[in-house]
């Protein structure tokens, strides 16, 4: 398995690893502060750094097809550099930071949305760009409203922060789970909460940033009716 350094550390740039594999789809190393594609947030982009300085550009990052595996997606052309790696090699990793930090206030702004719109949502987008959730509703929603409400949830500057519970917590308390189309991960006994003080608490596995004073101004780009039960909000940094 791969050790999970994004899990504790999101804000964690730079580390050090070894290879643990190298394949068709990419580089697996023993240990990755880069987050891999999942549960509506983009995989991290960045650089893995070889002992004698050579560069390997990682377009992506995905979870692997063994349990527990993260794959380090390589950009094209690169196929002399990796079939120099050997396993056990130390590298180091360079996260595309500025692009991780738009994920961590991205996603950390959709738990806001979920505060401020009761509903439960069945499908969720976090990229660099913008951010989109779906949600399971038939009443229309107030972009002037959605704004405002973003604009004072950030501007009260609420700590976030993560704790873990127990998969038997969770059974006891459904109503944390406000994801229709993304479960909470079980298996390892127990799952990740992911806190807005005050404002927001459900299981969540993606990268965060500290206090929603750190997500910055937002603006609503989209409202959309997709279905008879579905409205998509899409939500865009001011710039």
């Amino acid at each position: 398995m791969t050790q999970e350094l994004y899990r504790e550390e999101p804000y964690r740039a730079e580390a050090e690893a070894g290879i643990a594999g190298v394949g068709a789809r990419g580089i697996v190393l023993d240990r990755t502060n880069f987050y891999p594609r999942g549960g509506g947030q983009a995989g991290d982009a960045g650089s893995i750094v070889r002992a004698d300085g050579a560069v390997i550009a990682i377009a992506d990052t995905v979870k692997g097809e063994t349990p527990g595996e993260i794959v380090h997606v390589p950009a094209p052309g690169q196929e002399a550099a990796l079939a120099s790696l050997a396993l056990g090699d130390k590298v180091s990793l360079r996260l595309d930071w500025e692009r991780r930090h738009r994920h961590m206030r991205f996603h950390t702004a959709t738990h806001l949305l979920c505060a401020i719109i009761p509903h439960q949502t069945n499908g969720c987008s976090i990229t660099a760009q913008y951010a989109r959730l779906d949600f399971d509703m038939i009443e229309p929603l107030d972009r002037e409203h959605l704004e405002r409400e973003l604009a004072r949830l950030v501007a009260e500057a609420h700590p976030v922060t993560q704790r873990w519970i127990t998969d038997a917590e969770l059974d006891a308390n459904p109503g944390l789970v406000r994801s229709m189309s993304v479960q909470p991960p079980r298996g390892s006994g127990r799952v990740r909460l992911l806190e807005i003080d005050g404002v927001d608490l459900q299981p969540c596995g993606g990268t965060h940033v500290a206090n929603t004073r750190e997500i910055g101004a937002l603006r609503i780009s989209k409202i959309e009716k997709k279905s008879a039960r579905s409205r998509r909000v899409v939500i865009e940094f001011v710039e």
